[in-house]
């Protein structure tokens, strides 16, 4: 039986079309294939046939799946493959029938090609899979909208199967071969900035770099006049380098991320009220989008602070959320932070990337190429986008889908009107509420009949309020927390305070809201006052009650009840469990109180507590995910800093995530208010979680924060720590040559200050460098003299990650017998003291060296140590990547069944962390199935001959060179 969906849904037996019913039948036939072997309920097939659903969809679905079963004969297959259960139905596949499963094992190949430069076998698996498509997936059926999201993304991925088939046949040199084919690509999409890279690559292979310069100026004119945007940093460089005659290459792109379903909105505003008239305008933008069909619709809703356009658009969105199946995207872009905390366009793009489940590995190291994968995967989705408190569209453009399908929520102080004039941004302009509209948002908070008793005083409190959504929640709060008190009597204490603070008043509404903020400050009992001081001191953009006791220097268990009378009060919010953020005006308030009550020396004080207490927390938490990293010695915390030790390596890990965004405003804080010793030491002690975490973007930026606090302080041992950060940042950014040469600068502070196990490290970073130009030769020797300098210093846990080190290189040059040797030696120190990550990576290593010489047993052996060492470290990933190659192991060796269990639990690991590993482990599971029933033969997976193997340049994994 042959079944397709990649064009007219078809199903064949012995060469003959098997008819199908009418077209509703087929339309649940295709849907249940869409998502064969799985369980599909009756409420998605209702969703999938019916646009407008009749009155009883289940009895017409259920005669459709009897239709279908009557033909299952016809087609060669028994009517038992169509299973009805309590919970829906199910379309069971054998491996090699579903075209669309067919696809997805051939691009996996490929791309498992591709990774191994094996590019031949790449292009020839890439147009097996493309040989598949017979046009537009289920062309002709009438489907309903629960589809079109997912047949969307199956065009993107058959685009991308496309676009990776011409960058194999470029890396064979096929380019005349390949530039009509692209100049077709780029006429049919001519926003996407990667077909016009491989366009000008391919002209420039074929010898004429003139027609190549003329695709850049045509790439350009397009992009100018569509996005009113310059092409991006791929195309700018390659411009570049034709233009200098330098040598152009074509190496092969990166395989993409699996799509995932993101839901990032806030929580919904309790009690919102009045903004009909808005609401209404974003309704009729959102129904109006169809007509657009190139375009990606864009909404600006500005207006001043504290008028209420997040409370509008997260309301909105909620309302709106199930019109964008694919997912919501919410970030704070921080534009206005009093602190000058603005959130880069580099960390917005990365916080995207990670909503989207892109692992790492996955993600690219510029900012360019992160953007442009980001609009990748929300190609041919429906997704709603919500950009909150942008300061300018700079900020917003690169978080702007490149395709239709999406909508864009921008919420801003200034009007944008760049993003108005240049996307077609429909502007929404908030203004303060009418007087109508506020009482409507008091009643909401206090209810009808106590507005309707009182309302000559709840006119006072509009006034006094001027208005300002902000202040009148404020207000609000105020009267909901004491429902005893008339409302006359809360309007005169507001007179009685706004008569009081008149240096504020300059007839500004967002000044005039200190009034309001000062009367709920005065509520505050006077330590909770003091708490709402301090708080505008920390960096922001949150604060976790631990943070907030230090900078009080007060126990936690007395500051938890102080931040409770605060978000009582409205003047923070607890938008997560434990943790704490309040409005810009707020922090701006806060802080202003602090300057003016507090002296400035306990406000320094303040700071240092708080600096302190992450400074510690991290050492600590780094310390608990690799006891045997050098840890810096630093001084001890200031009296009164919150330096409770996390219990465990979960709990650091837990730790180290929630922080992140406050970790890096910290760096910087300390660095800009004086505090440089703190600045340098936090930022080296983050360097493992930034480079693990796959944040080299962070990692640099921190880096050279801590060269220029370690140059102020002219400590020659704090800028070969930096040097060598940053060394360590560009080796994953780029280019290499500025990696090495802050290497190398590292290398000779270190030397000068006698330091061999500071150049022993370095020595390991500059194999890092070279290991990536292919150059596994001379990477080799630079471990090896790490291992040398470290065995001088006696540093034993040095010199086993140095060897391992050495014998990983050796496995790249195919001397495997030499690689075991060197790891064993390592092997044995690493057990002696106990380090168990080193132990773990090692094992990995002397796994993949005996299977790559056919000892499967000791390959085996050696996993499962190493997935156990990886299992008490808490390190999901490399468990499920080490059952990955045990299985591959065990399958070698001919024990199938073990091979299964293997892949099995990797799958479900890689599942449950959203890794695209997943992907893979499904391909050799289903190879395994098929050779069971006797679909093919052969192993499912091949490993590499054991003599001989193709030198690749391609990064390493970070577990040999640690």
């Amino acid at each position: 039986m042959e079944l397709r969906v990649l064009g007219p849904l078809e199903v064949r037996h012995a060469g003959a079309s098997v008819p199908l019913g009418g077209p509703r039948q087929r339309a649940v036939l295709a849907a249940l294939l869409l998502r064969a072997n799985e369980l599909v309920t009756a409420q998605y097939l209702t969703e999938v046939v019916w646009e407008t659903p009749p009155a009883s969809p289940e009895s017409n679905l259920r005669t459709y799946v009897a239709g279908l079963r009557q033909r299952l004969p016809q087609a060669g297959a028994d009517a038992s493959r169509l299973v009805t259960d309590a919970g829906g139905y199910l379309f069971r596949v054998l491996p090699g029938e579903l075209d669309l499963e067919t696809f997805s094992e051939l691009i996996d190949r490929a791309r498992q090609a591709q990774d191994e430069a094996a590019f031949g076998r790449a292009a020839e698996c890439y147009q097996e899979a493309l040989r598949l498509w017979r046009g537009t997936p289920l062309d002709g059926l009438p489907l309903g909208p629960r589809l079109w999201a997912e047949l969307a993304l199956l065009e993107e991925r058959h685009l991308s199967a496309v676009e990776q088939h011409v960058t194999t046949r470029l890396a064979l040199g096929e380019h005349d071969g390949v530039i009509a084919e692209l100049r077709r690509l780029v006429l049919q999409y001519p926003l996407r900035e990667n077909l016009w890279t491989r366009l000008m690559r391919g002209l420039c292979g074929a010898g004429r770099p003139a027609e190549a310069l003329k695709a850049f100026q045509d790439a350009r004119r397009v992009l100018r006049d569509e996005l009113g945007t310059e092409p991006g940093g791929e195309l700018q460089d390659l411009h570049r380098r034709i233009l200098r005659q330098e040598a152009v290459t074509s190496p092969p792109a990166p395989p993409a991320a699996p799509a995932t379903v993101p839901k990032q909105l806030p929580s919904d505003v309790r009690g919102f009220a009045a903004r009909a008239a808005e609401l209404a305008r974003l309704d009729a933008i959102l129904s109006g989008t169809s007509g657009h069909a190139t375009a990606v619709p864009v909404c600006v809703l500005s207006g001043t602070a504290g008028v209420g356009k997040t409370a509008l658009a997260v309301h909105w969105a909620h309302r709106v959320a199930d019109r964008f199946p694919d997912g919501q995207l919410y970030v704070n872009l921080r534009g206005f932070d009093p602190t000058g905390a603005t959130m880069s366009r580099a960390e917005a793009v990365r916080g995207f990337l990670d909503a989207l489940a892109v692992p790492p590995d996955r993600i690219p190291a510029g900012l360019e190429a992160q953007i442009g994968l980001y609009r990748s995967l929300a190609a041919g989705r429906r997704m709603l986008v919500l950009l909150d408190n942008a300061r300018d569209i700079e900020q917003v453009r690169p978080l702007l889908p490149g395709t239709p399908g999406s909508l864009v929520l921008v919420t801003s102080r200034n009007h944008l009107t760049g993003l108005v004039a240049a996307e077609g941004a429909h502007p929404v302009t908030l203004d303060l509420l009418t007087v109508d509209g506020a009482r409507e948002m008091l009643a909401s908070r206090l209810g009808a009949a106590r507005i309707d008793g009182e309302p000559e005083a709840v006119d006072e409190i509009i006034e006094s309020c001027a208005r300002l959504p902000l202040a009148l929640a404020v207000a609000g709060a105020r009267a909901d927390t004491h429902p005893a008190f008339p409302l006359g009597a809360l309007a005169r204490e507001l007179r009685d305070v706004r008569a009081g603070l008149d240096v504020f008043a300059i007839g500004d509404a967002a000044t005039d809201v200190r009034a309001v903020l000062s009367w709920s400050y005065r509520t505050l009992s006077p330590a909770a006052a003091r708490l709402f001081r301090l708080l505008g001191l920390h960096p922001g953009p949150d604060t976790a009650a631990p943070a907030a006791a230090s900078l009080a220097g007060l126990p936690s268990h007395r500051v938890r009840p102080l931040l409770a009378e605060l978000a009582r009060a409205h003047l923070v919010v607890e938008h997560a469990p434990g943790r704490y953020t309040f409005h810009d005006l707020l922090r701006s308030y806060s802080a202003e109180l602090a300057a003016e009550l507090d002296p400035e020396p306990d406000r320094r004080a303040a700071v240092r507590r708080v600096l302190d207490h992450y400074l510690h927390i991290a050492r600590d938490a780094c310390r608990l995910l690799d006891p045997h990293r050098e840890m810096l010695a630093v001084e001890p915390a200031e009296s009164g800093v919150d330096c409770e030790p996390l219990a465990d390596r979960a709990g650091a890990r837990h730790w180290l995530a929630a922080e992140h965004s406050v970790l890096l405003a910290t760096i910087a804080r300390a660095a800009g208010e004086g505090f440089d010793a703190r600045a340098w030491r936090l930022a080296w002690i983050l360097v493992d979680h930034f480079d693990y975490g796959g944040r080299y973007h962070d990692l640099a930026v921190t880096q050279l924060t801590a060269l220029e606090a370690a140059r102020r302080l002219g400590d020659r041992r704090a800028q070969a720590y930096a040097q060598r950060g940053l060394g360590g940042a560009y080796a994953q950014l780029g280019p290499l040559a500025k990696a090495e040469a802050h290497y190398r600068l590292a290398l000779g502070l270190f030397g000068e200050l006698d330091d061999t196990v500071g150049q022993a490290f370095v020595h390991l970073g500059l194999g890092r460098v070279l290991a990536r130009q292919a150059r596994y030769a001379e990477a080799r020797d630079q471990a090896e003299q790490a291992f040398e300098l470290n065995r001088a210093a006696l540093n034993r846990t040095g010199q086993a990650r140095a060897l391992n080190g050495v014998g990983w290189y050796e496995a790249q040059l195919g001397n495997y017998r030499k690689a075991l040797v060197h790891c064993q030696k390592a092997l044995l120190l690493q057990r002696a003291l106990a380090d168990r990550r080193g132990e773990a990576n090692t094992l990995h290593s002397l796994g993949y060296a005996h299977q790559h010489l056919g000892s499967h047993r000791q390959a085996v052996a050696c996993y499962r140590e190493a997935r156990e060492l990886f299992a008490g470290l808490g390190d999901r990933y490399n468990v499920a990547d080490t059952l990955r190659y045990l299985g591959d192991a065990h399958d070698a060796a001919g024990d199938a069944g073990a091979a299964g269990d293997a892949w099995r639990q990797a799958l479900e690991i890689f599942v449950e962390i959203g890794h695209p590993d997943a992907e893979r482990i499904r391909v050799r599971l289903g190879r395994l199935r098929a050779r069971k029933v006797g679909f093919g033969a052969g192993p499912a997976f091949s490993p590499a001959p054991a003599r001989r193997v193709r030198v690749r340049p391609v990064p390493l994994p970070r577990r040999t060179v640690r």
